[in-house]
């Protein structure tokens, strides 16, 4: 059992427990530095962090600390594409292609916008080998994209496409959005800026580096005592040998080491969906403005209830051919289902990110949720830590 930390930040009267689960979090799952916050529509109930930035537990994690969130930056990314049906520039069910001629080629001119964000497209892999420096370049890269070939029929399945949505995202954006913005500035623009959110995709050179954690991978006799339940077999033995779906999604573009990704080098590239740095307060406010409908977001009611709603049951099988897990997917986040329980019912929304980071917005309490760390954990899906806080502030909602 490691020592508890002091643990900083505030909480409204009531979520105490919170606090108490943030503290556990440390003593029993090897926390090294992290942060929850609870947002009410655009008030913060729960506002805490604690341990430290760095590996060797030398420099503390502060109140503006930021960290590397990867996928949980999806969820924000669906924002911006929820935000652009809200203004009549995309439509969940029309075809992609109808927005991007090009994206027709190899028989995707029927797949709709709906089908691309909830990883039925066949999409979550490359056929040629993408270097991170050719994100960059986003005309070969808009080509590039539109020439791939689906893996499997599309909308028949779903496969989580990890590396490729975000660039399909930022794309299909551009084409629409009268003044061309790619998505990782549209979100800073439209989303981000009304809500104070200290989030980037795509780190500007106006942040320094020191505000951003050190990330660690979980090694040695850790695994054993955090991690051992959470190992995933099968995802690590298709990406040793090299082949097969789960090999294709989560190595190409090639991120590197992921407790290297807290690197300028990685972060000033804007791949929405992937390279999201922030912190938990920024998750809990984004999703507090939705869940509790303050008006902050550019996004109608109409839409919001789309998002929200309970009954996002398809013809596509649960099972997912990459994450060789159960899932659900809706409209660009991730829908509490099956094992994966958070927030008060199933109209709770939200993303996860490699390592254990998380966001969510639960509309039915009004209540908008984010966790950050630096300790990366091997849970597909369901971090420990995550779940004891997540579970702690359902217990204080009743």
């Amino acid at each position: 059992m490691s020592p508890a930390p002091s643990i900083h930040g505030d909480v409204a009267a009531g979520f105490g427990p919170v606090a108490d689960a943030l503290r556990r979090n440390f003593t029993d799952h090897g926390e090294i530095g992290a942060a929850v916050a609870v947002y009410a529509g655009e008030e913060p109930v729960v506002d805490l962090w604690a341990g430290h930035r760095d590996r060797r537990r030398e420099v503390p994690w502060e109140r503006d600390t930021i960290v590397p969130v990867f996928s949980s930056s999806k969820g924000m990314a669906a924002f911006t594409i929820a935000t652009a049906v809200s203004r009549g520039l995309l439509d969940y069910e029309q075809p992609v292609a109808k927005y991007w001629p090009e994206f027709a080629a190899h028989g995707k001119d029927q797949i709709t916008v709906r089908q691309l964000i909830d990883h039925q497209a066949g999409l979550s892999g490359l056929d040629r080998i993408v270097k991170l420096r050719e994100l960059t370049d986003r005309d070969a890269l808009g080509a590039l994209l539109a020439a791939q070939k689906p893996a499997w029929k599309p909308g028949t399945r779903h496969g989580y496409h990890a590396l490729t949505l975000g660039l399909y995202q930022s794309e299909l954006l551009r084409r629409v959005d009268p003044a061309g913005r790619s998505l990782g500035r549209f979100f800073a623009e439209e989303i981000a800026a009304p809500v104070d959110a200290d989030l980037f995709i795509g780190l500007p050179e106006s942040e320094p580096m020191e505000r951003i954690a050190q990330l660690s991978a979980t090694k040695g006799l850790d695994i054993l005592r955090y991690e051992l339940a959470d190992i995933p077999v099968r995802i690590g033995a298709e990406v040793y040998a090299k082949r097969g779906l789960s090999f294709a999604a989560l190595t190409n573009p090639r991120p590197g080491a992921p407790a290297r990704a807290a690197r300028r080098e990685f972060l000033e590239i804007e791949w929405p969906g992937m390279n999201g740095v922030g912190n938990a307060r920024a998750l809990a406010r984004v999703y507090g403005a939705a869940a509790g409908r303050t008006g902050a977001l550019p996004i109608s009611d109409d839409v919001l209830d789309l998002l929200a709603s309970a009954d996002t049951a398809d013809d596509v099988p649960a099972d997912d051919l990459v994450l060789h897990t159960k899932s659900r997917y809706h409209l660009g986040f991730r829908k509490s289902r099956g094992s994966f329980r958070f927030g008060s019912d199933k109209r709770a929304y939200g993303t996860t990110g490699l390592g254990g980071s998380f966001g969510f917005a639960d509309p039915t309490t009004g209540l908008g949720f984010g966790y950050s760390m630096n300790r990366l954990g091997m849970a597909i899906l369901d971090d420990v830590r995550s779940r004891n806080l997540r579970e702690a502030v359902l217990r204080c909602v009743g």
